[in-house]
C-alpha cells in the first residue's frame, strides 16, 4: 500500500516572509548608466571566466573555458551587459536553497513515517482479530467435538446397559432352568440314599440294641463291685478323717484359749496403761466427741435458740467474738489482747446462764475453725495466731476444750483422731444405710463439695490443731490437746492402711511434717527417725510391697501430696539434729 501526502496550495511561509530580491547585475535603468559601464565592459568581459567560478566549490572545478571564435557581428555593450546579468542570475538560482522546498520535503518524510506507523499498527490489530477469530472457531468445534463425543458415549452406554440387562435376563432364565434340573436329580438321589439309610439304620439299631444289652450287664456288675470297693473305703477314711479332725479340734482349742489369754491380758495391759497416763483409744476419742457435740445441741443450742432474750442476748456476744476473732493478726500481744477481750465478754457479772455459756464457747468454736477453713488455705501464716487464740482460750474458759474437741471433730470427721468411721453412731443409727448422714458426719459441708476442696478445708484446719499441740502451753491441757497427740496421730494413721491410701491422709501429713516434723525429732529422737522411715517407705515402695498401697492412692491430689511428704521427711532428716 503506497501513502501520499497532497501538496499544500498555500505559499511557503517562507517566500512570504523574505521575498526574491532584485538582482543587482539587472539592466540599467537609463542610458547614462550603461554609458558609464561602456569603460567597464571590456574587464567584465575579461574576468567573465572568474567570475563564474563562484558556483563551484573550488578552482579546480571549475571549467576551462573553450575558446571559440568572435562571431560576428559583435554584440553591443547593452547586450553583452544583459547577458551577463543573466547568466549571474541563473547562477545565484542554482545555489539558493529555499526554505519552502525543505519544509515540503520534511513534511514528506512525517507523513511517510506516520503512514508506516499506521501500517503497522493496522497489521498488528488485523493479526490479533484473525488470531481472536481463529480460538472462537477452535473453542467452536472443541465444543461441537465434546457434545459429539458425550452424545456417542450415552449411545454406548445406552447399548451396553441394554446388553448388561439382556444378558441378566438370559442368565436368570439360565439358571432357573440348570436350577429346575439339578433339583430333580437331588431328588431322585435322596429317595435312593433314603431308602440305603432306612436300610442301614434298622441293622444299626439291631446291632446298638444288642450292645447296649451287653453294656448294661457289665456296668451293673462292675457297679455292684465299686459300690462294695467305695463303702469299704469311705468308712476307712471316714474313721481315719474323724480322729484326726478330733486331734485338730482339740489343738485349735488349746491355741485359741492361749490366743485369747494372751489377747485379754494384753488389752487388760493396754488398758491399765492408757488409764495411767489418760489416753483413750481413736474410737473412744470420736464417740467423746460426737456425746459432746449431742449435749451442747441439745441442752445449749435448743433452749437458746428457743429462748427470745436468750437468743437476743446471745447472739449481740456471739457477733462480738466473731469480730474479734476477724481481728487477728501476726501481732502475739494483739492476740493476747483479743482473747482478754472474749474472755471478759463470757465472764459476765452477773455470770451467763450455763445453757448461753455453752452455745457461745460453741460459736467461737466454730467461728475459730470457720476462719481457719478460709484464712489458712489461702496463707498457712494465719494458722499460728489462731492457734495463739486457741490455746489462750482454752487455758482460761472452763469446758471449751471439750466444745473445742467436739467441733474441731464435727468440721473435718475422723481426721482429727484420726479413724474410719464406724458403722454406727452413738445414737445407734445405720451410717452405712444413709449416706447422706455418714456424708455429714465426715465433715463434708455441702453435697456439692468436691474431694479437692474438702481435702484442702481440713487441712487448713488440721494445721490449726498441729499448731495447738506443738506450741508451748502456759498450763496443762486436756489430754486431746497436748504434744503427745501428735506422736499418737502418726501411730493411728499408720495402723490405718484403708485411711493412708486417701488423699487427704497424704496432705494432713504434710502439713503435720510441716508445722512439727522437726520439733518432733527434737523431743523423740531415734524413735521419730524410725516412725519417718515407715512413713517414706510408704511413699516410695508402698505397704506390703506393692506399688497399689502408696500413700495417698492414684488420685491426682493425692500423688501431689505423696510428693510433698516425701521432700518434707528427706527435709527434715537431712537437717542437723538439734
Amino acid at each position: 500500500m503506497r501513502f501520499g501526502v497532497p501538496r499544500s496550495p498555500s505559499p511557503s511561509p517562507v517566500r512570504r516572509q523574505a521575498p526574491r530580491k532584485r538582482s543587482g547585475f539587472g539592466v540599467p535603468r537609463n542610458r547614462s548608466e550603461s554609458d558609464d559601464s561602456d569603460s567597464e565592459s571590456v574587464a567584465s568581459s575579461s574576468s567573465a571566466s572568474s567570475v563564474d567560478s563562484f558556483a563551484y566549490e573550488s578552482e579546480s572545478q571549475v571549467p576551462v573555458p573553450i575558446k571559440q571564435k568572435r562571431q560576428t557581428p559583435p554584440q553591443t555593450a547593452e547586450e553583452q551587459y544583459f547577458r551577463e546579468d543573466t547568466i549571474a542570475s541563473i547562477r545565484l538560482r542554482v545555489k539558493y536553497r529555499d526554505a519552502y522546498e525543505d519544509w515540503e520535503n520534511q513534511t514528506r518524510k512525517d507523513a511517510f513515517v506516520t503512514a508506516r506507523q499506521e501500517q503497522t499498527a493496522s497489521t498488528a490489530q488485523r493479526r490479533r482479530t484473525q488470531l481472536q477469530m481463529q480460538d472462537n472457531e477452535d473453542a467452536r468445534l472443541a465444543a461441537m467435538h465434546t457434545r459429539q463425543m458425550e452424545e456417542v458415549e450415552a449411545l454406548l452406554a445406552n447399548f451396553k446397559m441394554k446388553q448388561a440387562q439382556t444378558e441378566f435376563s438370559l442368565k436368570d432364565k439360565w439358571d432357573q432352568r440348570s436350577k429346575a434340573v439339578w433339583s430333580s436329580v437331588h431328588g431322585v438321589i435322596a429317595a435312593a440314599e433314603a431308602k440305603v439309610l432306612k436300610k442301614l439304620e434298622a441293622e444299626e439299631a439291631a446291632r446298638k440294641a444288642e450292645e447296649e444289652a451287653r453294656q448294661r450287664l457289665l456296668q451293673a456288675k462292675k457297679a455292684r463291685e465299686d459300690a462294695a470297693r467305695k463303702a469299704e473305703e469311705e468308712k476307712r477314711q471316714a474313721e481315719a478323717l474323724k480322729a484326726q479332725q478330733e486331734a485338730l479340734k482339740a489343738q485349735h482349742e488349746a491355741e485359741a484359749l492361749r490366743l485369747r489369754q494372751e489377747r485379754e491380758a494384753q488389752e487388760k495391759a493396754q488398758e491399765e496403761e492408757r488409764k495411767k497416763v489418760g489416753l483413750a483409744t481413736a474410737l473412744e476419742d470420736w464417740q467423746r466427741a460426737r456425746d459432746s457435740l449431742m449435749k451442747v445441741k441439745i441442752t445449749a443450742m435448743r433452749p437458746v435458740k428457743a429462748d427470745r432474750e436468750k437468743k437476743a442476748a446471745f447472739n449481740v456476744i456471739r457477733r462480738q467474738i466473731v469480730a474479734k476473732v476477724g481481728q487477728l493478726n501476726s501481732d502475739s500481744q494483739r492476740t493476747n489482747g483479743i482473747a482478754g477481750e472474749i474472755v471478759a465478754a463470757l465472764q459476765t457479772t452477773p455470770p451467763l446462764p450455763d445453757d448461753a455459756y455453752y452455745a457461745l464457747l460453741s460459736s467461737m468454736a466454730k467461728a475459730i475453725i470457720c476462719q481457719a477453713e478460709v484464712e489458712v488455705t489461702a496463707e498457712k501464716r494465719t494458722a499460728i495466731p489462731l492457734a495463739q487464740l486457741a490455746v489462750a482460750l482454752l487455758c482460761k474458759l472452763q469446758s471449751f476444750d471439750q466444745i473445742f474437741w467436739a467441733k474441731l471433730v464435727q468440721r473435718t470427721g475422723g481426721w482429727a483422731i484420726p479413724l474410719v468411721l464406724p458403722a454406727q453412731d452413738i445414737d445407734g443409727s445405720d451410717l452405712n444405710q444413709d449416706q447422706a448422714k455418714r456424708r455429714k458426719v465426715m465433715g463434708y459441708v455441702s453435697a456439692e463439695e468436691t474431694n479437692a476442696e474438702y481435702t484442702q478445708r481440713v487441712a487448713g484446719i488440721m494445721r490449726v490443731y498441729f499448731h495447738i499441740i506443738m506450741s508451748p502451753h502456759p498450763q496443762r491441757l486436756s489430754t486431746v490437746f497436748g504434744a503427745q497427740m501428735y506422736w499418737q496421730y502418726f501411730a493411728r494413721t499408720l495402723k490405718e492402711q484403708q485411711l493412708l491410701l486417701s488423699s487427704v491422709a497424704a496432705e494432713i501429713l504434710y502439713v503435720a511434717l510441716d508445722v512439727g516434723g522437726a520439733q518432733a525429732r527434737h523431743i523423740w529422737g531415734a524413735q521419730w527417725v524410725k516412725m519417718l522411715g515407715l512413713l517414706y517407705a510408704g511413699t516410695t515402695e508402698g505397704f506390703r510391697g506393692s506399688k497399689n498401697h502408696l500413700v495417698g492412692g492414684t488420685q491426682p491430689e493425692g500423688i501431689a501430696a505423696r510428693v510433698r511428704v516425701q521432700l518434707e521427711i528427706e527435709r527434715i532428716l537431712a537437717a542437723p539434729p538439734t
